[in-house]
Formats: structure tokens, C-alpha cells, sequence
């Protein structure tokens, strides 16, 4: 690593700054909120199968009345019944999955009219059938969904969801009073919770949680299952609570409260949201961690001649304390230690914690530097792997120090912590590595998690591999 590189502090926003309801790292098993009620759970599938069926009977009858044989009429059902349509979005109504619906609809349709001219050549559907089948099915499926969702909404409308809104007290009343003039949204904002209010609480505004008890008190007595976190640190920041708050049965979202929702697919009174899944298991997480355990482990074993070859060169030119053990930030805010060999001493534990340290440094002996321009002093991170602590793909991790700036200057940053850290990933495989933008690197590490694909990790490792022939430092 070159020149040092120091940090410029970024100004913390108005209001707001590590909430005072939450304790410090080391003490954040203290929260421990009594689950009075169970999680909020997702809609039950049951209705809408219920009108799939209906109307996928409804296409049956056209195929019946048309002659078909029973056989025909029982692959429509069933083509139609497993071509499930993606994941409802919160207060769904038919129109917002119309497009989708008619698309899984027309492929039964088209499918069984390809297999009927298959096995039946003398007796294909005719155009006419195929129109007649899709349209009514989709008329019926369209009308039976839309009574589902109309009654759902109106559940909501007699019945909605207790919430509690955390981030800087005017942007948190701002979010919360939009929510409460948006009925539709099924949520009730009952508390806001910050680190002290921004001045005298108007009539209109909600009242500001600012410890742990007032927060545990609003859990129990509104039995909040909501929690909409509405600044790009509360994640990082506030992590501690929001998964107690999880643990305890609420659903927590991340609210943009600053930039419009032109794009995003979930939206809460005209806001960008996304849920958190907190403790949970990501879709698709048991086929990366057998990865992670794999692919470590059988590389632990084939460059272990490797490792203790590098670590008897360091101890003869470098001395004692070959391993270097440096604390970051992992998966949800939670704290881990990473390893490395030890290329660089820096004078003391606080410099280590707080420099921002680029490619290249001068106190390096060659030997070092050929360890971090091939990206060898990484190879101990396979353990951090196997242990679980990180993954092979995924965001960089950083230290808490530069987690909490970051988090405060670049939009984005403390979403990374959704999923664990990496080795390697999408910003690395596209040059943002050491001394280059934190703000890009934000972006493609977000990118990477909303289009998470068992076969993109497969492709970045490999393009990880091939750009380890071309040395470019850490």
C-alpha cells in the first residue's frame, strides 16, 4: 500500500447520529424484545390458488365443449396451476399483476395447443379455441383475483399494522405522517424513534422513543408489527435493535424517504422500500453456503503448501506475527475478524483501525508487496469462509470506523450489510479495489445483491481467477 490516505469526515445529517436507544456493539445482546405476537406472515396462497383453479376450470369447459378429450383439458389445470406468477408486492391489485397473469396464461394455452398437435395431428385446436380458452380464463382468473385483493385491502383499511418509523426525527415524522395520510399503505405509524426530537412536538406529530424502554413499552402495548427504517445508516448503525425487533416478530423495511420510487417495485405511500430479511434465510442461501463450504475447503487443502510456504518466508524476513487479525463488519452489522497475512505494520492499534490505507506502500519489503499485488495475503480469508463468516462472493468488508462514515456520506452503503461478506466480488471484478470510488462501489455491491444468482457467483469467481494474472494491487 502507497501513501496514506485519510478519510475526509463526512458531515452527519441534521438530527441525527448514532440514536442513543441503542447500546454499543459489545453490549447489543442487551436487547432482547419478549415476541408478544407472532411475525407478521404473507398473505395465505390459498385464495388466489382457489381462483387460478376456478379459472382454469372455466378453460377446461372450452376445451370440453370443443370435443377434447379429458386428458388435454387435465394438463391446461395443471400447466396453469404449477406456472405460479412471481411474488405479490404488499396491497397488491389485480392490474399491478395483470401483465404477468395473461403471460403465464397464453404459455399453458400455446404449450398445450403444441402438445395436442403432437399427439393428435388429425385433431389440432383451432384458432378460435385457443382465443376462447384464453380469454376466458384470463376474464375469470382476472375477476376472482381482483375479490381477493379487494378484500384484502379492505382488511387492511379496519385493521392496520401498528409501525414504528427510526431515522433522523424530521425525516421519520415526514415518512410517518405521509404513511398516516395513505391509509391504503395497511400501516399505522404509532412512535417514531431518534435520538432526541428536532424541537417541540407539534399536535400533529408522534411521539419520539428515545430508549429502549419506551420502545419495548410501544412494541407491548400497540403490538407493532411494522418497522420502517427511514435513513441509509439506521442498518449499520442501529442494527442491534432492528434485530431484536425482528426476533420479536416485526417486519422491517428500508424506506427511501429522499429519492423518488420511478423504479422500484415496492412502494409504501409513494415511497421506495424493500424488506429486510433480518434472521432469515435468503432464497437460494443453502445452495451458496454448500458453495462456500466446498469450494473453500478443497482449496484450504490444495494451497495449504502454498500458505505455509508464504508464512515461512514472512517469518524469516519480516519476524513474528505472520497472521494479521483485523476486525470488520459482516452480514447485518455484526462484527467479525478477518484474516490476512501480515504485509504492513501500522504503529498502533488505533492506526489500523482508522487509516485508509491504498495500494503500494513504500514500507513494504518486496516480498509483501508480490503477497498483496497477487492478492495472496487474501488466501486466509478461505478459513473466514469456512468458518462462516464470510462468502466467496459478495460485498467487501470494512472496518467499523469506515463503515459509520460511509454509511452517513453515500446512499447505499449500509445496505451492503444485507448479505455476507465476500472474498471477491461484482465491484472487484470491474476495478474497485483499493484507493477508487466508495460511492461506485456501493452501487455494484447493491446491484449484485438485488440480482442474486447462483450462476453470477460462478461467473465472478471465475473472472476473479482470470484477473489474477494481471497484478493491480488491494
Amino acid at each position: 500500500m502507497t501513501a496514506e490516505s485519510t478519510v475526509p469526515s463526512p458531515g452527519a445529517q441534521p438530527g441525527y447520529s448514532s440514536v442513543s436507544v441503542f447500546p454499543r456493539r459489545e453490549s447489543a445482546a442487551g436487547f432482547r424484545f419478549p415476541a408478544r405476537h407472532p411475525p407478521v406472515r404473507p398473505a395465505a396462497p390459498l385464495p388466489l390458488l382457489l381462483a387460478d383453479g376456478l379459472a382454469a376450470a372455466v378453460g377446461a369447459s372450452v376445451l370440453v365443449a370443443a370435443g377434447h378429450r379429458p386428458l388435454l383439458v387435465a394438463l391446461l389445470v395443471a400447466a396453469t396451476m404449477l406456472l405460479r406468477p412471481q411474488r405479490p408486492r404488499p396491497v397488491v391489485g389485480v392490474l399491478d399483476e395483470l401483465p404477468v397473469l395473461c403471460g403465464r396464461i397464453a404459455v399453458a394455452w400455446l404449450a398445450l395447443g403444441a402438445l395436442a398437435a403432437v399427439w393428435h395431428p388429425a385433431h389440432p385446436f383451432s384458432a378460435h379455441t385457443l382465443l376462447l380458452g384464453f380469454a376466458a380464463q384470463t376474464a375469470v382468473d382476472g375477476a376472482a383475483r381482483s375479490v381477493v385483493h379487494l378484500s384484502r385491502r379492505r382488511e387492511l383499511l379496519r385493521r392496520p399494522r401498528s409501525a414504528l418509523v427510526i431515522g433522523p426525527a424530521a425525516t421519520a415524522q415526514r415518512v410517518a405522517a405521509a404513511v398516516l395520510r395513505h391509509p391504503r399503505s395497511g400501516m399505522e405509524p404509532v412512535g417514531v424513534v431518534a435520538e432526541r426530537p428536532d424541537g417541540p412536538e407539534g399536535a400533529d406529530e408522534l411521539p419520539v422513543l428515545t430508549t429502549g424502554q419506551e420502545v419495548q413499552r410501544a412494541l407491548i402495548q400497540n403490538g407493532v408489527q411494522e418497522v420502517l427504517c427511514v435513513h441509509p445508516a439506521v442498518r449499520t448503525v442501529q442494527g442491534p435493535l432492528l434485530r431484536a425487533l425482528a426476533e420479536s416478530g416485526c417486519t422491517v423495511w428500508e424506506v427511501d424517504a429522499e429519492t423518488p420510487s420511478y423504479t422500484s417495485r415496492e412502494q409504501l405511500a409513494g415511497f421506495s422500500c424493500r424488506r429486510l430479511d433480518l434472521g432469515r434465510r435468503r432464497r437460494g442461501s443453502f445452495g451458496k453456503r454448500l458453495m462456500d463450504v466446498t469450494v473453500s475447503g478443497a482449496l484450504l487443502l490444495l494451497v495449504s503448501p502454498l500458505l505455509l510456504g508464504c508464512a515461512t518466508v514472512l517469518r524469516l524476513t519480516a519476524g513474528p506475527g505472520v497472521v494479521f487479525r483485523q476486525e470488520r463488519i459482516g452480514m447485518d452489522g455484526r462484527p467479525f475478524t478477518l484474516l490476512k497475512f501480515r504485509t504492513h505494520r501500522p504503529v498502533d492499534e488505533h492506526e489500523a483501525a482508522t487509516r485508509w490505507s491504498v495500494a503500494g506502500e513504500r514500507e513494504m519489503s518486496r516480498f509483501c508487496r508480490f503477497l498483496r499485488q497477487t492478492s495472496l495475503d487474501e488466501l486466509l480469508q478461505l478459513w473466514n469462509v469456512l468458518r462462516g463468516d464470510m462468502s466467496l462472493v459478495g460485498p467487501r468488508p470494512e472496518r467499523p470506523y469506515f463503515v459509520g462514515q460511509f454509511s452517513q456520506s453515500y446512499p447505499g452503503y449500509a445496505a451492503r450489510h444485507r448479505m455476507r461478506a465476500g472474498i471477491t466480488g461484482l465491484a472487484q471484478i470491474h476495478g474497485l479495489r483499493g484507493d477508487t470510488s466508495i460511492e461506485d462501489r456501493a452501487r455494484f455491491d447493491n446491484a449484485y445483491i438485488d440480482n442474486w444468482s447462483l450462476w453470477q457467483d460462478v461467473c465472478i469467481l471465475l473472472r476473479t481467477a482470470a484477473a489474477l494474472v494481471r497484478p493491480t494491487g488491494s
